[in-house]
């Protein structure tokens, strides 16, 4: 059985100002979940799942789903506030949404193998979806349960040129196995290397192939039971916070420190790019035509 993609893009992009999951960048009109989609495609993947919003389901269909629907197996889930365990009620004056965390749990219903989760705005590229795909693959075969992995891009490969970024550093084992992200700000390649600023306000070099996470995560099915299990707990401990989400990271820390789950971490060359503000299009859309003109994709993906 061929692993499924899972596409989280039922955020709203309120710092872009606008759907940004649904803005051609590429030399056609391309999204960058476009790329996306045909590097799984490429690295073997057989089925797409997108979670998303309901109020923009027909806008969605238009632009994405009815690229792919003829070609290879696609479902839609939604992500709603009110999509909630039993005995829990949105919270007044919540608009938020639940986090990446509760949006991957939407999709217990339609993945029944394993799966790599992804963001819809970000180009994640070819050689991660290749490796990400191989693990999963091996997953399948080996009937293995919760026995994760994370594409750990090299933090060179994800700096921006407009300015300093916050990344996940992430910290492993012998055996190359996560133990822990720790979120780092004003990562920046210097003069004397890429550092980042510590708890402490002290400038730290990191080595460039230093991982970090993107969130491209690979999970086994097993993992909705996990977040299922975990997310009444979350809602009691963080219900008076309003903006609180339940983040993939977190789950998987708990899983990884509890001793319930391995989290492999997997290098790839790939560069990492995308869009946060509106300011970061013009860069974005560059950083795609160079890829197509060296002959990485082809003028018209689909």
């Amino acid at each position: 059985m061929k692993p499924t993609l899972f596409v989280l893009a039922a955020g709203m992009g309120s710092r872009y100002g606008g759907l940004k999951q649904l803005d051609g960048l590429g030399p056609n009109g391309e999204t960058i979940m476009d790329y996306s989609i045909y590097d799984a495609l490429r690295a073997g993947f057989g089925k797409l799942v997108f979670v998303i919003r309901k109020h923009f389901e027909d806008d969605f269909r238009r632009v994405i789903v009815a690229k792919y629907e003829n070609h290879i197996p696609v479902e839609i889930v939604f992500q709603e506030l009110d999509k909630l365990p039993d005995g829990f009620t949105v919270p007044e004056g919540r608009e938020k949404p639940w986090g990446t965390n509760h949006a991957v749990m939407m999709g217990r219903d339609a993945i029944r193998e394993p799966f790599a989760a992804i963001n819809a705005d970000d180009f994640y590229g070819r050689h991660s979806f290749a490796v990400l795909g191989e693990f999963l693959r091996g997953a399948e075969a080996d009937g293995a349960a919760s026995s994760y992995a994370m594409v750990g891009y090299r933090v060179g490969n994800t700096l921006s040129e407009s300015g300093t970024v916050a990344r996940g550093i992430c910290q492993t084992d012998a055996e190359g196995y996560l133990t822990g992200v720790v979120e780092r700000t004003d990562v920046r390649q210097t003069d004397v290397g890429i550092c980042f600023t510590d708890e402490n306000g002290l400038r730290v070099t990191v080595p460039e192939n230093t991982p970090v996470s993107m969130n491209m995560w690979g999970f086994t099915p097993d993992y909705f039971r996990h977040s299922e299990d975990y997310f009444p707990r979350f809602l009691l401990a963080n219900m008076g916070n309003l903006k609180c989400e339940y983040f993939i990271p977190l789950m998987v820390n708990e899983l990884i420190t509890s001793g319930k789950a391995t989290v492999k971490v997997l290098d790839t060359a790939s560069r990492w790019f995308g869009i946060t503000y509106a300011a970061d299009r013009p860069e974005v859309v560059a950083k795609i035509r160079a890829l197509v003109d060296a002959g990485e994709y082809p003028e018209q993906l689909f």
